[in-house]
């Protein structure tokens, strides 16, 4: 986190905008790229440099809808089969469980698995391929995603935003502390990834592991 911070500090912001929409537009497509750092990490750029939290949290959001559709594209077409052989290629991100357990969030929450899947590392990937292999139309698709990017990329860029203005206020005289207070936040989030993400897939082997005992 602390080396894309300092690179990403390099940038202009006209850079960091493309990057960020680019990231997170990848990401959306069902490629599993660090978009939530990358949105983290502009925001906090935001605090301190000429880096606009608007644009930030525009670029992230037109990232996510078209991300969202292209993948949802490459789904319709593929179908089913297609995510089941990308899953045998890359198991740690596309495994059967991990597909099993957004169909299962699509069965509970129909369309609207693609708002909440926005705030969720696994639906995230997964949403706009899924969607579109089993044929959800499109118009209530849209509504969905355009709904969950916004919603996640504007609360995420100012929340952070205002809490950095909040730290900045206070640590403006001890730069070094601020640059710790970015550092630890980062990580911070990273590991509450890593653990949510560890928590989900225990859960999954858990249930695969009941699921043949219950079997007739």
């Amino acid at each position: 986190m602390h080396h894309i911070s300092e690179w990403m500090g390099t940038l202009s912001p006209i850079w960091v905008y493309l990057l960020v929409g680019g990231v997170i537009g990848i990401e959306s497509m069902g490629v599993p790229l660090p978009g939530e750092i990358t949105l983290v990490t502009a925001s906090l750029l935001s605090v301190t440099t000429s880096v606009s939290p608007w644009l930030v949290a525009s670029s992230a959001a037109a990232g996510a809808i078209i991300g969202d559709s292209i993948g949802y594209v490459i789904g319709r077409r593929g179908g089913r089969p297609l995510l089941e052989r990308v899953g045998r290629r890359f198991p740690k991100h596309f495994g059967p469980e991990h597909l099993a357990k957004a169909e299962r969030s699509f069965q509970k929450w129909g369309v609207w698995a693609v708002f909440f899947g926005r705030f969720i590392a696994l639906l995230r990937i997964l949403a706009g391929p899924l969607a579109g292999a089993l044929h959800v139309p499109y118009p209530k698709f849209l509504v969905a995603n355009a709904a969950g990017g916004i919603v996640w990329s504007f609360g995420t860029v100012f929340a952070i935003y205002s809490l950095g203005q909040v730290a900045e206020k206070w640590l403006k005289d001890f730069s070094w502390v601020a640059l710790a207070v970015a550092v630890v936040a980062g990580i911070a989030t990273t590991l509450y990834l890593r653990r949510k993400a560890a928590a989900e897939a225990k859960a999954l082997r858990a249930e695969a592991q009941k699921e043949p005992a219950s079997a007739p």
